[in-house]
C-alpha cells in the first residue's frame, strides 16, 4: 500500500512519516512546497506522481487567534483543502485519514465528548476544521476517516511541554492556567494510531475516531508533571486562570474526548497521558529548539 502524508513538515506529519518508515511502509511525505492542498493543480500533480492508496492529511491552519481575523485563509486550508484531497481520493479510489481537532466542540461539557457528539465550535478555527470534516465525509462516506486530536506536543516544533522544559531552567516560578481541562497527547502516539488505523479505513472503519491520550489534566497539572519528571520542584508552578492569557479566540474549558470507537475496529484505547509523557520527555529534551514565550505556547493547538 502506498501512503501519502500531507503537511509532512509539521510536528504530527513528521512523526507520521517516521512511524510508517519504521514499519516498512511505502510512504511519501510532502510539505506545503511539495503539495499545497489548497491548489487543485498541486493536488492533481501529487496524485499523478505518487498514486497513493491512502492519504493522511496533516496539513492545517492552526493559528487559532490569527484565524479570527484571517477566516478566509483558515477556511481555504482547513475546509476547502481537505475537500480537494477527498475529491481526488474519490476519483482515484484512495482512502483518506484526515486529522481534526477538539475545537469542533464548544468546551462546555462535563463528561468526555463522544465521537458522535454534535459539534458546536466557538471559534473560526473550530468552524473551519468542522468544514473540513464535513467535506471529507461528503466525498468519502465509505473511505474516509476523521481523527481528532488535541493538546499535542512532540519533538518537532513548538508546544507547551517544550516551553515548560525551557522555563524550568530560566524562571523561579511559572504561572500556568488551571481552569482548562484536556488530554496532553504525544504526537508520536497519534502517528502510531494513524498507522494502525489507516489500513482499516474504508474496510470496516469509517467516520470519527478520537486520538488523544487517556485521562485528563489541566495545563497546570501538565506543567507540574513536566517539572517533576525532570527533577525540578513542581511547586514552582503556580495556578492561574485563562483570563491571565486573554486572546481573540476563546479556549475550551473542557476538551476531554472519549475513545469508544477504537475497540469497534479491534484496537485498544490510547494509553494514559502520564505514561506517554514519561517516554516522550527524554526525546524532546534532546531535540534542539528555539525558546518561545509561555503565552505563545499556551496558544498552540493541533
Amino acid at each position: 500500500m502506498r501512503w501519502l502524508v500531507t503537511g509532512a513538515g509539521g510536528m504530527l506529519g513528521r512523526d507520521t512519516v517516521a512511524e510508517l518508515v519504521r514499519r516498512g511502509e511505502d510512504v511519501t511525505g510532502l510539505d506545503r512546497a511539495g503539495l499545497d492542498i489548497t491548489r487543485p493543480g498541486s493536488v492533481a500533480r501529487a496524485f499523478a506522481a505518487h498514486r497513493p492508496d491512502l492519504v493522511v492529511n496533516c496539513a492545517a491552519y492552526t493559528a487559532v487567534d490569527n484565524a479570527e481575523t484571517d477566516a478566509a485563509r483558515a477556511l481555504l486550508v482547513n475546509g476547502e483543502g481537505p475537500g480537494l484531497l477527498a475529491a481526488a481520493c474519490a476519483a482515484h479510489g484512495a482512502r483518506l485519514v484526515h486529522v481534526s481537532t477538539d475545537y469542533v466542540f464548544d468546551g462546555a461539557a462535563r463528561a468526555p465528548y463522544r465521537e458522535d457528539h454534535p459539534p458546536s465550535p466557538r471559534t473560526v478555527y473550530g468552524r473551519t476544521k468542522l468544514a473540513g470534516e464535513r467535506a471529507v465525509r461528503a466525498a468519502l462516506p465509505d473511505a474516509g476517516v476523521i481523527v481528532r486530536t488535541a493538546w499535542l506536543y512532540g519533538a518537532h516544533g513548538r508546544s507547551f511541554v517544550r516551553t515548560m522544559l525551557e522555563l524550568q531552567t530560566r524562571r523561579d516560578t511559572v504561572d500556568v492556567v488551571d481552569d482548562q481541562r484536556g488530554q496532553p497527547t504525544w504526537s508520536a502516539d497519534v502517528a502510531a494510531r494513524i498507522a494502525d488505523l489507516g489500513p482499516k479505513a474504508g474496510r470496516g472503519a469509517t467516520g470519527v475516531f478520537h486520538a488523544t491520550s487517556a485521562g485528563e489534566a489541566t495545563w497546570y497539572d501538565l506543567a507540574r508533571e513536566v517539572f517533576r519528571s525532570v527533577g525540578a520542584d513542581p511547586d514552582r508552578v503556580r495556578p492561574t486562570t485563562g483570563d491571565a492569557f486573554p486572546g481573540p479566540a476563546p479556549r475550551p474549558a473542557y476538551s476531554v474526548l472519549a475513545h469508544g470507537r477504537w475497540r469497534e475496529v479491534g484496537l485498544s484505547p490510547p494509553r494514559d497521558w502520564r505514561a506517554a509523557l514519561g517516554q516522550a520527555l527524554p526525546l524532546i529534551r534532546k531535540a534542539s529548539f528555539d525558546p518561545v514565550s509561555l503565552k505563545e505556547s499556551l496558544r498552540e493547538t493541533p
